[in-house]
């Protein structure tokens, strides 16, 4: 599930860094602070992978980013764990998808078109044998 939130950089931990089976790895987490109805709500993002990680870095506390994010959860020993995977992150505001293209306005003035009204003669006659109620 892909989704998308816009606030500000409240904090950025330190980078963690190790090596797997699977070779090195790098992570940070960071804060950020976004609107909540009347209210203001904070939660925990992880940049997961360097380049990632390098990405965060392009960002100041205080600056206001457009996060999408993955939502993961894991069971571990009887309990759960949530886990906020970013996958983009932007410049709040900035436009991620082109907008719709514009058509002109017509020019000149075209007469309207009006149809007549109808007549009690365009009604369809009553016919006994249909007992429809429609």
């Amino acid at each position: 599930m892909a989704l998308e939130l816009e606030g500000t950089l409240r904090q950025k931990m330190g980078v963690q860094s190790g090596t797997s089976a699977r070779g090195a790895w790098a992570k940070q987490e960071f804060i950020l602070e976004f609107p909540d109805g009347n209210f203001t709500s904070q939660a925990c993002f992880t940049a997961w992978g360097q380049d990632k990680v390098a990405e965060l870095d392009k960002y100041q506390v205080g600056d206001r980013i457009k996060v999408s994010f993955n939502l993961k959860s894991r069971e571990y020993n009887g309990r759960w764990y949530n886990d906020l995977q970013i996958w983009r992150l932007s410049p709040a505001g900035a436009a991620q998808q082109p907008a719709a293209p514009s058509f002109p306005a017509p020019t000149g003035n075209p007469e309207p078109y009006a149809a007549p009204a109808p007549t009690l003669d365009d009604m369809p006659g009553d016919n006994p044998e249909e007992d429809l109620p429609f």
